[in-house]
């Protein structure tokens, strides 16, 4: 399972997310989902994007995200005063890729958007839910 972990602004814009992604995944093994925060649900731009791609959209509850804080090695002191984690994209992708996920690529920054990708063994389906 390879995960797109995004973090991202209310307003950003599908193609400024779909960039990101091109950037991110670059010599990376496929993307299979795209993980992000619960509490950014309704961002529309995610959703456009999960469709635009043809893959699921996860959302990760704020708790699974805070467990897997200590796994993640940036730290963003605007994303911690937004929205209580230190990095958003990673942990998304961390969470979401399940049992025995590691990075295989950091937060990169973008238009409003962050990505990092993730790699685990097996869905983490409790962790979140899909679109």
């Amino acid at each position: 399972m390879i995960v797109a972990g995004l973090g991202c602004r209310p307003a950003v814009e599908e193609a400024a997310i779909l960039a990101l992604l091109r950037q991110a995944a670059q010599d990376q093994p496929p993307v299979t989902h795209l993980a992000a925060p619960t509490f950014r649900r309704d961002v529309a731009a995610l959703h456009q994007a999960a469709a635009t791609l043809g893959l699921p959209l996860v959302f990760v509850e704020q708790a699974t995200l805070e467990r897997v804080q200590p796994l993640c090695p940036t730290r963003s002191e605007a994303a911690l005063a937004a929205t209580g984690l230190a990095s958003v994209a990673e942990a998304c992708a961390l969470a979401a890729a399940g049992e025995g996920a590691r990075l295989l690529r950091p937060r990169i920054s973008g238009a409003g958007v962050t990505c990092a990708i993730g790699a685990g063994a097996t869905a983490a389906g409790a962790a979140g839910s899909a679109a």
